[in-house]
């Protein structure tokens, strides 16, 4: 069962209902249903795969979905592209390599029918250093922020990344993320695609984890987290834990043991009936800590969760 977010009033920036992608006999997008709304940062989850970049190019407009309706702004996507209300980062997206970074800033500028100043974007994409470097001598993390400059080189309304960090280290990380803040504040709408859960656990007020062209979990990354259902218990023994293997495998609520040396790592159901019954069998734990997934350990139950279940299905 997906969760779902509370529900905005406003009109959706981006809508799909019931869309689905067909390449022949591969389902890349299957019965998708989505809602975004202005000023919300939304990050997409899902393996290698799983349908995201073919979710992107559908909202964009650079493919049509087999079944169901896409919508930007309550219209055809194309149409919101030619307003220029959508500004795009995409892993595919190239750089012409024999000009300055400021030529290539100024051409987007003048494709945009709402061209920000110079300045202003190059600001907001913290490449006010690079403006004179050629780009065909760009690192990759410099060439992943020119090709955000050039995806908000006007006013635009709705965001689009595919991947945007990669390659940067982690201070352009910080400062990209905090230009997207700064984006979201003034009512912008931000969508990205993204490997680093972390990213997503610490900007995105929504997070989508798409599996098998499938949305699985549409909400917060704390509700995500609470969904898996799972909690980390983790402690030492002052005996040799490989001895007691099958003792630790038998308690209550476990489902999935890790042992390593003198500690003990657990994935529990029930921390509570597995905490109780560690000291009922008469182990003494140091150290004994219990808390809740993060999103990643979260992100790769849900999925294991729904590849067990379709497993089910088809052996049924």
């Amino acid at each position: 069962m997906t969760i779902t977010a509370g529900k905005q009033t406003t009109a959706p920036a981006v809508a799909l209902s019931g869309v689905r992608k067909s390449f022949g006999d591969l389902r890349a997008v299957d019965g998708l249903d989505l809602q975004l709304h202005q000023g919300e940062t939304v990050a997409l989850l899902g393996p290698n795969g799983a349908g995201k970049s073919t979710a992107l190019d559908l909202l964009l407009g650079l493919t049509r979905p087999t079944e169901g309706t896409v919508a930007l702004f309550g219209g055809d996507p194309r149409d919101a592209i030619r307003l220029g209300r959508v500004g795009a980062m995409l892993q595919s997206g190239g750089l012409m390599p024999d000009v300055t970074v400021g030529e290539m800033v100024e051409l987007a500028r003048d494709l945009h029918p709402r061209p920000l100043p110079q300045a202003e974007v190059l600001r907001r994409a913290g490449i006010e250093d690079l403006v004179g470097k050629n780009v065909a001598k760009l690192s990759g993390g410099q060439a992943q922020r020119v090709r955000f400059a050039v995806a908000i080189a006007g006013e635009v309304d709705l965001i689009v990344l595919d991947e945007p960090t990669t390659g940067m280290d982690v201070d352009s990380r910080q400062r990209f993320w905090g230009s997207m803040r700064e984006q979201a504040e003034l009512g912008r709408t931000v969508l990205f695609a993204t490997h680093y859960l972390e990213e997503a656990d610490n900007v995105a007020d929504r997070v989508l984890v798409l599996h098998r062209g499938k949305l699985l979990a549409d909400a917060s990354a704390a509700q995500i987290k609470a969904r898996a259902g799972l909690r980390r218990i983790a402690f030492d023994l002052t005996e040799t834990v490989e001895r007691l293997e099958s003792t630790l495998r038998a308690l209550p609520g476990v489902v999935q043991l890790e042992l390593g040396g003198d500690t003990v790592r657990i994935r529990s159901d029930d921390a509570d009936e597995t905490v109780a019954a560690i000291y009922a069998a008469g182990l003494r734990p140091r150290g004994l800590e219990v808390a809740g997934l993060g999103l990643e350990q979260a992100f790769l139950a849900i999925t294991q969760q729904a590849d067990e279940a379709e497993g089910m299905e088809i052996a049924s």
